[in-house]
């Protein structure tokens, strides 16, 4: 369950001109109700579902989930990311 949280007042109109109820508590259905929906995240700190990002003398580890609910496919994902290597695809500067 969760709620629309709105940052200031020009928002909050944005909001209620599309037709939102900022006060309204939004269930599963509410905010997933198709019939192929796709849920993906990834752990920045560690906690009950996921690792956080782990540094090594190669760069640093992440993990992911990613589920489907059409193939009710789970997938649980580590990746490592090379420092080396990084910079050759991202704007911002590793070291």
């Amino acid at each position: 369950m969760g709620r629309l949280w709105v940052k200031n007042d020009a928002e909050a109109k944005i909001a209620r001109d599309a037709g939102y109820d900022l006060s309204k508590v939004l269930t599963v259905n509410d905010l997933c109700s198709g019939e192929d929906v796709f849920f993906a995240a990834t752990g920045v700190t560690d906690g009950e579902l996921l690792r956080g990002v782990r540094y090594d003398s190669y760069g640093a580890r992440s993990q992911s989930l990613v589920m489907r609910s059409r193939s009710g496919t789970v997938r649980v994902i580590d990746t490592q990311h090379r420092v080396d290597r990084i910079g050759q695809y991202s704007s911002v500067e590793f070291r």
